[in-house]
């Protein structure tokens, strides 16, 4: 889900088609907030390849086939890992140790995206990406061709997009000098993992739904960011239950409708950890001996749910030097 709350360079991708939202029936949109890189969860038993604990337990952006491995090499890469994980070196895994583990893992993920798009921004290579630097970046084409930003009529149009970023960017840029370091611009890219730009990701989610811009987000529009009825046929069942939802959860105070700070609470729910959670799976899957602890030789006998079975891409972490990780 959280694709949504990205910076304007995923909306580019989104105006050339390559994150155009469907609106074929049965589309389910994901908004919860994961942490990132982490995709929504299926239930366990119907996702047969593990595919995210994969992603949980390993990281995705540059993770390479599973098929590059052999089971062997697998498990002793594997093992390499757990030793890292093992932070107080008693021989068990803990799930306070995984968690903070599958947090690590996740926030590599986050800065090195960043790393990897910072050359494209930082134009004057002064080690930090000014707002102009970034809109020349980003807009430069359709600043310099108006008569196509200004006729451009799409909801995530430039001509909208430009001061949403622009309102974004002064958010992060904590000191207020229109020019953003790392961290600043990590925020930018990433307001999801910063306290201070939460307010920001409820707002952009609000004016994403929000049709008729009376700003609110009442049950239609929460089912429109979901599923296109196109065929007049009867609703999917899980339309039907994500009404329920909305009435029972999601309208906290049953005016009808969600304002910013019920948004912030579907969105950000605050009583939920989702890498404590994912810990919790991993260590309850593979404790066979029920102390809520692992051995070594327990996540090894269980290795396709934290490494995968399969060709997949989420075997980055055991090709790669467990010394980096």
């Amino acid at each position: 889900m959280a694709g949504f709350s990205f910076s304007f360079s995923l909306v580019c991708a989104v105006l050339l088609g390559a994150f155009l939202v469907s609106t074929k029936p049965m589309l389910r949109k994901e908004r919860v907030l994961r942490d990132p890189e982490l995709s929504s969860r299926q239930a366990h038993e119907d996702n047969k390849s593990y595919q995210y604990d994969h992603e949980a337990f390993l990281g995705k952006d540059e993770a390479k086939t599973f098929d590059q491995l052999t089971p062997e090499e697998s498990r002793d890469r594997l093992s390499k890992i757990v030793d890292r994980i093992d932070g107080d070196a008693d021989g068990y895994i803990t799930t306070d140790e995984l968690n903070a583990w599958i947090k690590r893992v996740q926030k590599r993920y986050v800065y090195e995206n960043v790393a990897k798009v910072w050359v494209d921004y930082d134009l004057n290579k002064d080690n930090k990406i000014s707002w102009d630097e970034y809109k020349q970046a980003t807009y430069g084409y359709y600043l310099a061709n108006p008569e196509e930003f200004e006729d451009a009529t799409d909801k995530f149009s430039f001509k909208k997009m430009l001061p949403r970023d622009e309102r974004r960017f002064k958010a992060a840029d904590l000191n207020g000098d229109l020019a953003a370091d790392r961290e600043e611009f990590t925020s930018f890219l990433h307001p999801e993992e910063f306290e201070h730009m939460k307010s920001i990701v409820v707002l952009e989610t609000l004016e994403d739904i929000d049709n008729n811009g009376d700003g609110h987000v009442d049950e239609d529009e929460y089912i429109a960011d979901m599923f296109a009825h196109e065929d007049g046929g009867p609703e999917p069942d899980w339309v039907r239950t994500e009404r329920e939802q909305f009435s029972d959860f999601r309208d906290l105070n049953k005016d009808g409708k969600m304002d910013q700070d019920e948004i912030r609470q579907w969105i950000m729910p605050q009583d939920y950890d989702h890498a404590q959670a994912e810990a919790r799976h991993l260590v309850y899957e593979s404790d066979q001996d029920k102390d809520q602890k692992l051995t070594k030789q327990e996540i090894l006998d269980n290795w396709n749910m934290f490494v995968g079975s399969q060709a997949t891409n989420y075997g980055e972490d055991l090709t790669r030097n467990h010394d980096e990780l």
